[in-house]
């Protein structure tokens, strides 16, 4: 894909939002929120006003902004007006317990933070320990000490001149989730935005200006950002934002009345939905005409009773931070169950071994990627910005086999492979056989040591309400998995459990359950 160079003076909330008010998309809906409709030169007159308002509280250029709030209109105002006066915001997880809070806070030396009134409390609360901060805007009823976010732009200008800023500059930060230590600041620029909009959102998926978004991954994380944010706006369409805990019964009342015609899910929740009593009957996905996962690997027994349910396909691909969003995806009609398919246009991948060599189709080695919307690295990490970003390349810390047709297999994290035997074992593969069994809701796959401590896989396994834990069942799937798939990697042990640890993202975190598994030995 050829991709027009951007100028050197660039910034991106005039592609973003600036250009719809004179290419006529200024009455044009542009954030559906609660039953308010907020169109595009709504968007612009708040963004306006908060930019002026940001400057007026001392806010410079490539100053951090932390924004910690739900999906509100508000979030989205406070990102675009923080790049269109050439600062920079970090939408920080609402999730994330205090301590984590405070690191972001501390890491990235915020002067000003816009926190929603029911989260600023956590702000207060370590408040004490911060100080490079010096405001704290309150969205709602505004507590001592803060300001109250109507009163300060509400006798703001509509008006307000973009920034000179550099397509290299800094636009946006998103912190890493911090499941293997301290979250991680990674320094997205202008051009980053743009030019994954042109690859991804564009040029694979279609988005287009007739359509509404709406994603179950809230805006504070990279993929939330990118399907609620970056994907609408780029194009001119409307996204849909849900303040709510994105819960089965909640997302699915929502698409029934909003009637988006892109819905960007993860693997939990498209299971989650499917688990709901009377699904295809009670609700109406009808209006969906484009269905996306990423976060983790979708397995295919999920996308069989999904393609059975609502009619559609799943647009399954994987991203990282480090390259702004999804980098691997399968392709509208070019689906293939299991697979994620091919690198998006504009980015290329490699599979190598630990030397670096590349490796043969077929073999399981680390993932490498090279894209236009690589980020410019970790903020203070200069050591593990060395290690991942590569020159061109970033290493993924992926593990992942490429087929004779091109297609890449996820095989796990590097610290999830099991070696069973001498051999590779992708737990990856093993959950997605399981799953497939009309018994099994969902599962995990770690490794763990027989009695002479050989490495050997072991499984959660969450059952449906139709089953019940038994040792004929524990017989029954391991014969099921040596029927699928090679059988030294059938699970020589299966663990039946209520639920599954998981990121916010609904991620599955492995290293739990190791570690749960360890506490048992």
């Amino acid at each position: 894909m050829e991709l027009a160079a951007l100028p050197e003076r660039f910034n991106v909330a005039t592609f973003l939002l600036d250009r719809h008010l004179t290419e006529g998309r200024a009455d044009k809906a542009a954030i559906v929120c609660q039953g308010r409709i907020l169109t595009y030169r709504d968007v612009s007159r708040e963004v306006n006003r908060l930019g002026h308002a940001l400057r007026g509280l001392g806010v410079e250029i490539e100053n951090r902004v932390v924004l910690l709030s739900p999906d509100v209109p508000e979030l989205i105002y406070g990102l675009l007006a923080c790049m269109k006066i050439g600062a920079v915001p970090v939408a920080a997880n609402t999730l994330l317990p205090p301590t984590d809070t405070e690191y972001i806070l501390r890491d990235s030396r915020a002067k000003v933070v816009i926190a929603h009134e029911s989260l600023a409390p956590v702000v207060e609360g370590v408040r004490p320990g911060l100080p490079h901060l010096r405001h704290l805007v309150a969205i709602g009823r505004a507590g001592p000490g803060q300001v109250s976010y109507r009163e300060l732009v509400e006798r703001e200008p509509d008006e307000l001149q973009a920034a000179d800023t550099c397509r290299n500059d800094a636009a946006v930060w998103q912190y890493s989730s911090g499941t293997t230590g301290a979250p991680k600041g990674i320094i997205q620029m202008h051009k980053n935005i743009f030019y994954h909009a042109r690859c991804h959102f564009e040029a694979l998926l279609g988005i287009r200006e007739q359509d509404r978004v709406f994603s179950v991954a809230k805006l504070f994380f990279g993929y939330g950002q990118g399907n609620s944010l970056y994907a609408p706006f780029a194009v001119g369409a409307t996204t849909v934002l849900m303040p709510d805990r994105p819960e089965p019964e909640t997302v699915a009342e929502l698409v029934t009345r909003e009637q988006p015609t892109v819905f960007c899910g993860v693997p939990t929740a498209y299971n989650a939905l499917l688990q709901l009593p009377d699904f295809s009957q009670k609700y109406d996905f009808g209006s969906v005409r484009l269905c996306t996962s990423a976060g983790e690997a979708l397995p295919p027994a999920v996308l069989e009773r999904w393609r059975a349910s609502v009619g559609l396909d799943i647009i399954d691909g994987i991203g990282s931070t480090e390259c702004f969003h999804v980098f691997i995806s399968n392709r509208p009609g070019d689906i293939v169950p299991g697979s994620t398919g091919r690198p998006i246009p504009g980015f290329e991948a490699r599979i190598v071994d630990e030397e670096g060599n590349d490796l043969p189709p077929g073999e399981i080695g680390n993932l490498l990627i090279r894209g236009p919307s690589v980020a410019a690295g970790y903020w203070n990490k200069h050591e593990l910005s060395q290690k991942t970003f590569l020159g061109e390349w970033v290493r993924t810390g992926d593990k992942f086999s490429k087929d004779a047709d091109g297609l890449y297999w996820f095989a796990g994290r590097n610290d999830d492979m099991i070696k069973a035997g001498g051999i590779w074992v992708a737990p990856i593969e093993v959950e997605a056989t399981l799953c497939s069994h009309p018994a099994v809701l969902e599962c995990g796959v770690i490794g763990a040591p027989d009695r002479d401590n050989l490495m050997k896989p072991k499984a959660y396994v969450v059952l449906r309400e139709t089953h019940a834990a038994s040792a004929e069942l524990t017989r029954e799937l391991q014969d099921f998995v040596k029927s699928k798939i090679a059988p030294f990697k059938y699970p020589r042990w299966i663990e039946y459990v209520a639920e599954l640890p998981k990121t916010a993202t609904g991620k599955l975190q492995r290293f739990k359950l190791r570690d749960a598994d360890a506490g048992l030995r």
